[in-house]
């Protein structure tokens, strides 16, 4: 993830575990079925990965479990030193965001990230996506997992939600990051030069969406993921 929300997950690092578990009250949709969105990433990568805003290092512990190789990148120091009580003690976390990290030094197959894409705005994305399809070979994969809006007209109406429950930190978050529509992920993806470009809705909030790496970008479809 870019710099610019770092304070902020400076302030969460202690009180986040208890968050994706359903804690926090504004948050529990958010977070709902969290254990299931991070076991489909893992089933949808390969074997080499790299992990942008490996947080509290969830994500990343279950792609060590699953037998990946992980290159893991985080720019919180305090994310980072909780993630390290639970991964190998040998496991290395990089000092990096999804547009200023480390480049890995072996082939990547998959390109994974949960909760973190919403960091940057719709122009950062698309360099972003641009950039990694370049560290893919034919047939690498990128596979995110985020909070999705169909259309503005639905975004606004679940900050209008948000408000009427008494959210106020959801709300005042919604307004303040970056949470894309549906289409312009897709297009984003597209224009990369990704194909195969596939949405599954999570929760009432979040998707996972993938894209494979191909040379030739054109004819490239959207399949929709049903509802889960």
């Amino acid at each position: 993830m870019g710099r610019e929300f770092i304070e902020v997950f400076t302030g969460w690092a202690k009180n986040y575990d208890a968050s994706v578990k359903g804690n926090d009250e504004e948050y529990k949709e958010v977070f709902a079925g969290y254990e299931e969105i991070l076991t489909e990433i893992v089933n949808r990568s390969g074997n080499h990965v790299l992990e942008f805003g490996i947080g509290t290092g969830n994500l990343t512990e279950k792609l060590l479990n699953a037998g990946k190789e992980v290159f893991a990148v985080e720019p919180s120091p305090e994310m980072r030193e909780l993630a390290k009580e639970k991964l190998p003690d040998d496991f290395t976390i990089h000092d990096g965001d999804m547009q200023e990290y480390p480049l890995p030094d072996k082939p990547l197959d998959t390109i994974v990230s949960s909760y973190v894409f919403h960091h940057l705005d719709d122009e950062e994305k698309s360099e972003a996506v641009r950039f990694y399809a370049q560290q893919l070979a034919e047939g690498g994969k990128l596979v995110f997992a985020d909070t999705i809006f169909v259309s503005q007209d639905v975004y606004d109406s679940v900050i209008e939600e948000a408000e009427s429950r008494g959210y106020s930190d959801l709300a005042e978050d919604l307004r303040r990051e970056y949470y894309p529509l549906l289409d312009t992920v897709y297009t984003a993806l597209n224009k990369a030069g990704f194909s195969q470009i596939s949405f599954t809705q999570m929760n009432d909030f979040v998707w996972v969406f993938e894209g494979t790496k191909v040379k030739d970008v054109k004819n490239m479809d959207i399949l929709k993921g049903d509802n889960q």
